[in-house]
């Protein structure tokens, strides 16, 4: 079975509020790629990447007036997916959703939140009925994130999608798809704007990490198979804030050596080596210097014992992956399509 992470830019401005696809040649929210370019040119990728499940990170809005899972079926349905049937969890309100996108011949997958009500006691009943100590992922969680024995309110701008899974032979396990707060400091008019921006921001990107380990380890304490998936907009080494937190929230996640911990190769090079040649999931266009900047910024985090079956993993990038640089086509859709990169693995379930 593959499984995907994608994160697509701005995929909710390909369509209109009733889901229908807009081909034509005004621009989308990329720039300079006009909204038929940019669709046929995700047609391209996922068609390639013949995944089994897809999860999409940036997928189309979900609100009053929009549905992101009619958008992503449409979507589906005129380029002949397989993957063809959607499921979106919490809404939010960034027009950026995360959605899975899946075979329905090949497994099914349910919205499944689990975690304590806001406002309940650690411990108390989520609406799935289990007995979580971590707050719900639509709630909020408390935690120091200053020092100054005064807790904060953590939320999730765009709440993790925690979903069960079985696949059509039987084989079940969880999957959460992320997509953890920026830590680019937006907004900032000076120097000092920056450092405090990107410091709050960092602090707020930790205490997210932690809230989803806590997660984690509630699954792996109870045996299940896991698949944590996603855009973190972080890992090992990107920025010098880091070390004010001793650990980057990719790190946070995966968990320490010795503990219940998850696996991911491109997290664990990059732990391994600071120098040298490191993967990467996405290319930005940097205006004032001219020039592409590449970050590991996707991760599909597996547990032990998805791990023990051997998976293979794979970034599609259009210059680091022979098969999509000596592939013409689909070199230039994946430069078209999104500002990202899939994150594929393969693995018998």
């Amino acid at each position: 079975m593959r499984i995907a992470t994608y994160n697509v830019e701005w995929f909710n401005s390909l369509f209109d509020r009733r889901g229908r696809l807009m081909e034509d040649q005004k621009w989308s929210g990329r720039h300079n790629v006009t909204r038929r370019d940019q669709l046929e040119a995700l047609a391209i990728v996922f068609t390639a990447m013949d995944a089994d499940a897809v999860m999409v990170i940036e997928a189309p809005d979900s609100s009053k007036r929009r549905d992101g899972e009619v958008a992503l079926e449409t979507f589906a349905e005129r380029f002949g997916l397989r993957t063809n049937k959607a499921v979106i969890g919490f809404t939010n309100d960034t027009q950026q959703e995360i959605a899975l996108l899946y075979d329905p011949k090949k497994l099914n997958a349910t919205h499944d939140p689990l975690g304590a009500l806001t406002g309940s006691p650690a411990g108390g009943p989520s609406a799935s009925g289990d007995m979580s100590g971590s707050p719900r992922f639509d709630g909020e969680f408390k935690l120091d994130l200053d020092i100054d024995a005064a807790p904060e309110k953590v939320s999730f701008s765009k709440p993790p999608l925690e979903l069960a899974v079985t696949t059509s032979e039987g084989a079940a396990l969880r999957m959460i798809g992320v997509h953890v707060k920026s830590k680019a400091p937006h907004g900032a008019r000076n120097p000092d704007e920056v450092m405090r921006i990107s410091i709050a921001n960092r602090r707020k990107q930790a205490a997210q990490c932690i809230w989803l380990r806590e997660r984690v380890v509630e699954h792996l304490k109870a045996g299940e198979n896991l698949m944590v998936l996603g855009d973190f907009n972080d890992g090992p080494g990107l920025d010098e804030y880091e070390k004010l937190f001793g650990r980057s929230g990719v790190e946070i996640v995966l968990g320490e050596e010795g503990e219940d911990c998850l696996f991911d190769p491109h997290a664990r090079m990059v732990l391994g080596q600071r120098v040298g040649a490191m993967p990467s999931t996405s290319r930005f266009y940097l205006q004032n210097e001219g020039r592409y900047l590449s970050a590991l910024l996707d991760y599909i985090m597996v547990s032990s014992g998805l791990r023990a079956k051997s998976p293979v993993w794979r970034i599609w990038h259009p210059f680091d992956d022979q098969v999509c640089y000596q592939t013409p086509e689909l070199r230039e859709a994946l430069l078209t399509a999104s500002d990202h990169f899939p994150v594929t693995i393969d693995i018998d379930l």
